[in-house]
């Protein structure tokens, strides 16, 4: 057990990140060591509003609750949660925050002041360490909560959490509470199982669908997990994974066994009785993960269901499992696993012979093959029919309905995203890049013995020349071609040379024969090279004030063709195979890397802001940043917890017309703009607003250019033109001219959007849709790129960033980002598509942070991808290119001398320019604490610009070439990723790895690391807890200028959104179609912008359905709906993401 207090009591705890905050590193850290000293952890994840926490601790009957807060509106947020504790008579509940540099001390001083026990500061974490403040949180919630007052429980009912709840505590104490009479009998469903077979994705699934048949119903949860011997504590996680737990009428308990070798609680028949006589229509009771020998659960259950995984080991480990002795349903869940149908049919056998059911039909004995993890599995709807047949012949009438929601049933339908034969994907490129390498230094080793043999040659013969490379390669070439005169002397030795000679691959042959040409070729003053079929010169130096020409590319000077050839081999010059030292032979003269990120308040601001940022530059590079409502596919609302966030940390977004008002005044088809979008989970419909806009300037300026539209040639690229929005100028189009002039944008428009859903379910945590959906999605769009020729914009942008911002340290990120984005490549061949028609539309995108590592994960990062892409994949020249962003790392901003960042700032994006990256952001000095400033915006610009234009390194594009140190480091990080990628093929490649949990503990572990090696001091930290400033006060931090959404931004985006589902509505025409099937040609027939918004939701949802092309009806959807009601209008048919521990 961890050291520090040791509390009296049972202590409980409800931890989690704050709404639209997938920030939970820190989170998963605070829980952890609460379970350790001893407490109850009952974790809900990321994400989770005032009111579902609020609900839970009075349900759980907690004394603590703990949530972190990095996404701004934590004012709004930690307020709310205590007026609604108030309300609710659970004021003795103790509320714990803590943000970071976020919440600054005037907030933290207010919050406190207002009723929240504690928001830890960056200052605690270093005066109390870790332990310190997890004792201090245990401390102040070391009461017995059955000694509270109204602990008696006179009037239970289903909607009396809290009596309820402390009526369960008394029982878990041994203080059984006088009950009234049940007036009914509520069945209880048993679940059980082992550990990881998805008991409570099951159990929800289960419950979900009771939900929507029975709207009456009220239905418990009982959830037991194991207590841990050692310290006494427990997680308890099933809570995590309940979504069903949105409605009212669902209560859940989760109970810790607190004794070892039980899979339920000594509570839990007592818990029931308090349940029952509560008047509760149905029960389900969870057990923690059994054991062979374990069947507690059917001595408490009227219908007990065992869960497994076809992962049983031989058919006579059947035999020794209890329970299928007692089980009345059984469900092989995660039936999408190899074996599963052999797994079927042996189960079967043995509930068959455990039953003595030999005559009994192979259709009616009770085993279902199950997919709890896929939205409106067949297999559990299979399941849930049947379990309703027990409870009907059983407890009669009230489990009895005519046309159930579980509709079809049958076996799980197995739509794999990799193919089973394609799971060993990531060794694949292991050993291929393993067999590049080595083929190359076998290579080197001939080309060495070559050059050695040659040269004494050349000086045992009379053979003329100075022994300059030309000299000794035409001498070369002379011998290996017969033409050179016999010397009966060296016979033995041009035989030699000869028999080595063939050793050699022609493509290294080729290389080191055009070597002296392309030395030539640098030598020269300019450099003329091919961009898609444009011809692009550049000149090959500059010169220095002190007179010297500083080549743009310096190539080696060493004579040894061995050398030369690992260079062209291993490194090559920029542009060139493997891209190890840059996908593009030089920089771009007219366009610098530069692309910064912006998005504060409403899309009116965040435009004011590109334009600041872009003005006196011949480019646009916008890189857009929205608020965390819009990142998780919401819309503004004015619950406290949401309003807070409305244009914090980013720009409001949600619909259309927004998006119009964001990119106002920039051309958004010119070849000289580029426009980013990091979003995830919504990246679909966000991506669909973006392109609707293109499309209407093209539309707009087509209307101008032949007078149907009053204005000049740049007001096209404005929402209003002449007095007129869009659906008024809309009406000046003729037919087919909107979809032409969509069409022509798409072709031209240039930029990423985010869109990796991988990588959000592994750290960042802003998954809204199920994974599989979500990947449905991200095919959908990258399909509909290929079919309508968008080449000039990235379809996803694979990141790693958010990886790092995690807690991963460099290789971890590089390793996990590279097998996400071969991972899209297997997905994206698997929906048919070639990869030279994707593989283009594939970016990434990297953290710069301090560690030696970042020096060289460019060069890692394009190796290894162009390694793969050619030599596995058979990928042309272009997809063999990886081409990437840089972010100066954003965990290596500190909140403690906050001026001290932009130096580690300014060292990040040396690294990320001297490596060629494509594009840079360098983060503000103000970022740990606030939305940047323009004032720290511009600081953070001129960074780059610095760097760019006055350092004269950067006058050189391949200073790290040469270098023994990075030529080991490369060496040394590529095969370090090699083997993450093997460990990744161990657990069935990425989505084998993430269903256990592999990338997501891995990242946690990396953070752990840091955060103990940070407050502990073994890791210097220049400011913050080394060289620290002796004038600066304790808990005292800077107090730059705070950028906030004001009251008047937030509440014009609630007036905007009103009055654009207002308009769309079209309530008459709705009216008239209503109970018409989907599709409705009359209503097909209208332009988008025209339909009903129901109309435009059900004809979305048609499309899920019947399997069409979402991105192409998202494309119309968006025209008359918001983007919360598109999210809502999916989830119902694609499920909504469950989160994972």
């Amino acid at each position: 057990m961890a050291q520090g207090y040791v509390p009296k009591n049972k202590v409980r705890f409800v931890t989690a990140a704050s709404l639209f905050d997938g920030h939970d590193a820190a989170i998963n850290i605070v829980r952890r060591l609460l379970q350790a000293h001893g407490a109850e952890v009952i974790h809900l994840g990321h994400n989770r509003s005032v009111r579902e926490i609020v609900d839970a601790a009075i349900q759980e009957d907690a004394q603590g609750i703990a949530v972190s807060s990095y996404q701004g509106g934590h004012m709004e947020f930690f307020t709310y949660m205590v007026d609604l504790l108030r309300e609710r008579g659970a004021s003795h509940i103790r509320v714990f925050g803590g943000g970071g540099g976020v919440i600054v001390p005037e907030e933290i001083k207010k919050l406190e002041a207002y009723g929240v026990a504690k928001i830890f500061s960056p200052d605690d974490g270093r005066k109390l360490g870790l332990d310190g403040m997890i004792s201090l949180m245990l401390e102040a919630c070391d009461f017995d909560v059955t000694q509270l007052p109204n602990g008696q429980p006179p009037d239970l009912t289903p909607r009396h959490w809290q009596k309820l709840a402390r009526a369960i505590s008394q029982v878990e104490s041994g203080k059984m509470p006088e009950l009234p009479k049940p007036t009914k009998h509520a069945p209880v469903v048993g679940i059980t199982g082992v550990g990881g077979a998805g008991k409570s994705s099951l159990t929800d699934e289960l419950v979900r669908r009771f939900l929507l048949d029975f709207p009456q119903l009220q239905v418990a949860i009982i959830a037991v997990d194991p207590t841990k011997r050692r310290t006494g504590g427990a997680l308890l996680a099933d809570r995590i994974r309940m979504n069903s737990l949105a409605s009212d009428r669902v209560y859940m308990r989760s109970l810790a066994t607190r004794q070892a070798h039980r899979s339920l609680s000594q509570a839990v028949e007592g818990a029931i009785q308090v349940l029952k006589a509560a008047g509760f229509d149905l029960i389900f009771v969870e057990s923690a993960g059994a054991g062979q020998a374990d069947s507690e659960i059917a001595d408490i259950a009227d219908v007990a269901i065992y869960a497994m995984t076809p992962e049983y080991g031989a058919s006579l480990q059947l035999e020794k499992i209890e329970m299928l002795d007692f089980a009345h349903l059984v469900a092989i869940n995660k039936f999408d696993r190899p074996g599963a149908l052999d797994a079927l049919r042996e189960v079967k056998k043995q509930w068959r012979r455990a039953h003595s059911e030999f005559q009994m039909d192979d259709e009616q004995v009770p085993v279902f093959g199950t997919c709890a993890h896929q939205f409106h599995d067949f297999g559990v709807n299979a399941l849930y029919q049947r379990l309703l047949g027990e409870l009907e012949s059983r407890f009669g009438q009230a489990f009895h309905v005519e046309q159930t929601h579980a509709q079809p049933a049958g076996l799980p339908q197995r739509h794999p995203i990799i193919p089973p034969e394609r799971t060993g994907y990531l060794r694949e490129i292991a050993q291929t890049c393993r067999k590049a390498r080595k083929r190359a230094e076998q290579q080197v080793a001939v080309a060495r013995k070559l050059y050695q043999l040659v040269g004494a040659r050349a000086l045992l013969s009379a053979f003329p020349g100075e022994g300059s490379f030309a000299d000794l390669w035409q001498l070369f070439e002379a011998i290996t071609s017969g033409t050179m005169p016999p010397e009966p002397a060296l016979a033995d030795l041009d035989a030699e040379i000869r028999r080595l000679a063939h050793e050699l691959t022609p493509e290294s042959r080729t290389a080191l024969a055009t070597w002296p040409k392309l030395q030539q070729d640098y030598a020269g003053d300019t450099f003329t090279y091919k961009v898609r079929d444009r011809e692009v010169t550049v000149a090959l130096s500059s010169v220095s004030l002190a007179g010297t020409h500083i080549p743009k590319v310096v190539l080696p000077q060493s004579e040894d063709w061995g050398e030369i050839l690992r260079f062209i081999l291993r490194e090559n010059v920029p542009g060139a195979y493997p891209y190890t030292a840059g996908v593009f032979p030089f920089k771009r003269q007219e366009e610098l890397p530069t692309r910064m990120f912006a998005g504060e308040g409403g899309p009116e601001r965040t435009n004011k802001r590109f334009h600041f940022l872009r003005a006196g530059q011949p480019f646009a590079r916008l890189s857009t940043a929205f608020d965390s409502v819009t990142l998780y596919g919401e819309d503004p609302a004015l619950e406290p917890d949401v309003y807070g966030k409305i244009g914090e940390s980013g720009v409001s977004i949600c619909t259309v017309e927004d998006m119009e008002r964001l990119y106002a005044g920039f051309d958004l088809c010119a070849p000289n703009t580029s426009v980013s979008m990091t979003i995830n989970g919504p990246a679909p419909m966000m991506l669909a607003f973006f392109f609707n806009v293109a499309g209407r300037q093209e539309a707009k300026r087509r209307l101008i250019a032949d007078g149907r539209l009053r204005g000049n040639p740049e007001d096209a690229l404005q929402p209003y033109v002449d007095g007129k929005g869009w659906d008024e100028i809309a009406q000046l189009l003729k037919p087919g001219e909107w979809e032409d002039a969509l069409r022509c944008a798409v072709q031209v428009v240039r930029g990423t959007v985010q869109a990796d859903i991988l990588k959000e379910d592994q750290a960042q945590n802003t998954c809204i849709f199920s994974t599989e959906f979500a990947l449905r999605l991200m095919g959908d769009i990258q399909s509909w790129f290929v079919e309508n020729r968008v080449r000039n914009f990235y379809s996803v942008s694979i990141s790693g960033y958010h990886i790092a911002e995690a807690g991963a340290n460099p290789i971890t990120q590089l390793a996990f980002t590279l097998a996400n984005g071969f991972t899209y490549v297997e997905y994206y061949l698997a929906r048919g598509l070639a990869v030279d028609e994707f593989a283009p539309n594939l970016s990434f995108f990297f953290s710069n942070g301090m560690d030696p590592e970042y020096t060289v994960i460019g060069r890692v990062a394009r190796r290894i991808w162009a390694t793969a892409m050619r030599e596995r994949y058979g990928a042309n020249e272009r997809s063999q290119k990886l081409k990437y962003h840089i972010q100066t790392s954003g965990r290596s901003l500190h909140a403690k001398e906050i001026a001290f960042n932009d130096i580690r700032t300014t060292l990040q994006a040396l690294l990320a320019l001297a490596d060629n990256c494509n594009s840079l952001h360098t983060n503000a000095y103000d970022e740990a604490i606030t939305t940047p400033t323009e004032e720290s915006v511009r600081r953070a610009l001129a960074i780059q610009l610095i760097s760019t234009l006055e350092f004269g390194l950067l006058k050189n594009e391949n200073p790290w070439q040469g270098s023994y140190f990075i030529e080991w480091l490369t060496d040394k990080v590529e095969e370090a990723v090699l083997a993450e990628f093997d460990r990744l093929a161990e657990r069935g490649g990425v989505l084998g790895a993430m269903e256990t949990g592999y990338q997501r503990a891995k990242i946690q572990e990396e953070s752990l690391h840091y955060e103990r090696l940070k407050h502990s001091g073994e890791l210097p930290i220049v400011g913050v807890n080394f060289f620290e400033n002796p004038r600066r006060s304790e808990n005292e931090l800077e107090a730059p200028q705070l950028t906030r959404a004001s009251k008047e931004e937030k509440d014009a985006r609630l007036a905007h959104l009103r009055d654009f589902q207002a308009r769309h509505a079209f309530p008459e025409l709705w009216a008239q179609h209503q109970n018409r099937p989907v599709p409705n040609p009359e209503l097909d027939a209208l332009p988008p912008w025209q339909r009903p918004s129901a109309y435009a939701l059900a004809r979305l949802q048609h499309a899920a359905l019947t399997g069409k092309n979402l991105f192409a009806e998202l494309l119309e959807t968006v025209c008359s709906c918001s983007l919360g009601q598109i999210t809502h209008a999916l989830f119902e048919v694609g499920g909504q993401y469950r989160r994972n521990m």
